[in-house]
């Protein structure tokens, strides 16, 4: 019966962009627009910016930046020049900014301006509610400290930067209720400052970062072993909040939550979100902050506080990675754009945009989520009322459960619900928010160690 579920997405897909048209550019779709928003990525538009940034030839931190033709310098100014013409396409609904900060370090010998490049589409109803997508702008080889040397970087990263410009390309034709921030980092390679330039220029802002989608090696589809996957992406998450106090680790240790902090229920959001609007293709949760033993622009988020997850291809080819460009006993090594797989590189991009358009468009996560039920055969889940709310979904699952498995519905002006017959000892409860058009927020994890 799967040509029945396949004619049942075509039809919502139709149906979304027809109700797209006809819409008010500032009210709402229903969640079918979801599969308009996937549709409208261009695997042509991702080979485009590819090909750009590969054309400056290195575009190492440390590289010129007063060349016009080579260079991080003229890489970012590309970007920003990129940016401000989709902004222009949506009669200015995307603002650009430069954050900047000068590092040194044991990969920065010399103190060097790190300078990301942002696009701010500004939320109407909700703005100080953020959610990024982020790519690093900067490659290397195989010396970290060589910055002259070509350094392509197709895969790593101008795969997640292209993702990055053309989520801003397809939602820039939005209007959501949550802001959207479109960010290429530098300064990835040499210890993740660009990261922290953006982390420290939210917190500076007053924004209440809801996610940040850290796109890193997302468009390469055949591992080094020859494993060819096309229709799966991993995303990584961590367990428990970095920030947890010493308080809070000693109330989860005993009562549970150590796979449910924000960023894994962000993970759990969009493997949901794949599954729902994606037609074969899946995320494949890792349970990891990150690659064994290594890292990525997501930490310096998770350490200042803000949820985050890391994106990234599910086989990876370490000869295109961090390499010099030459051939050894028949094999070419170096990040070149031929290793790039832009159908792949396109599904990739279409689950961060509608992972984005979903939290944007629906109400905040709710805070204040609780539980009561010890020596009861009834489970009482709590939680605050959110702005703009219009239900809530309480969620329960398996302790030893991946998924959320259940849910039951409250209305919006509830802040409560008995789950009759709901043992609390063996479940684990969450509850999510969701707007009149139906969409839904991420699921908050009862108590301190699901905050958002």
């Amino acid at each position: 019966m799967r040509w029945i579920a396949a004619l049942s997405l075509i039809t919502l897909a139709f149906a979304a962009a027809a109700a797209t048209r006809n819409r008010s550019p500032d009210a709402p779709p229903a969640p079918a627009a979801l599969f308009a928003i996937a549709d409208r990525v261009d695997a042509a538009q991702l080979r485009a910016t590819i090909e750009a940034l590969v054309a400056f030839g290195t575009r190492h931190t440390l590289s010129d930046t007063q060349s016009e033709s080579r260079g991080i310098g003229a890489a970012r100014r590309w970007v920003q020049a990129r940016f401000a013409a989709i902004g222009a396409d949506c009669d200015g609904c995307l603002s650009v900014v430069t954050p900047a900060q000068t590092f040194t370090g044991a990969r920065m010998a010399q103190p060097t301006a790190v300078v990301d490049v942002v696009a701010v589409q500004r939320g109407s109803d909700d703005p100080q509610r953020v959610i990024v997508i982020s790519g690093h702008l900067d490659s290397r080889v195989s010396d970290v400290m060589d910055a002259t040397s070509d350094a392509p970087g197709a895969n790593d990263d101008a795969s997640g930067v292209a993702a990055v410009i053309e989520a801003a390309r397809v939602l820039s034709k939005y209007r959501f209720r949550a802001t959207l921030v479109y960010a290429a980092l530098s300064g990835e390679e040499q210890g993740l400052y660009g990261a922290k330039v953006l982390a420290g220029y939210a917190r500076a802002q007053g924004w209440q970062v809801q996610a940040d989608l850290n796109n890193d090696i997302v468009g390469n589809s055949e591992g080094q072993d020859g494993t060819r996957e096309t229709d799966v992406v991993r995303v990584f998450s961590e367990g428990t909040r970095s920030l947890e106090t010493l308080d809070e680790a000693k109330y989860r240790r005993y009562h549970g939550g150590e796979v449910d902090s924000p960023s894994r229920n962000v993970a759990r959001y969009m493997a949901a979100l794949a599954e729902r609007y994606l037609p074969n293709f899946t995320v494949r949760m890792v349970y990891r902050t990150d690659r064994y033993g290594r890292g990525g622009d997501e930490v310096p988020f998770l350490e200042a506080g803000y949820p985050a997850v890391r994106v990234t291809e599910a086989h990876e080819n370490y000869a295109r990675q961090h390499q010099d460009l030459r051939s050894e006993n028949g094999v070419r090594y170096g990040d070149t754009i031929d290793g790039v797989d832009f159908a792949y590189l396109a599904r990739v991009t279409r689950l961060n945009a509608i992972t984005m358009a979903q939290m944007a468009w629906a109400p905040a996560p709710p805070d204040g989520v609780d539980v009561e039920g010890a020596l009861r055969a009834d489970t009482t889940v709590k939680w605050n009322a959110v702005p703009g709310a219009a239900a809530y979904r309480v969620w329960w699952r398996d302790t030893t459960a991946a998924q959320w498995q259940h849910s039951r519905d409250a209305d919006g002006k509830a802040t409560s619900l008995v789950l009759q017959n709901v043992v609390v000892d063996d479940q684990f409860f969450g509850v999510s928010s969701v707007s009149a058009e139906g969409f839904e927020s991420p699921v908050v994890f009862a108590g301190a160690a699901g905050r958002f």
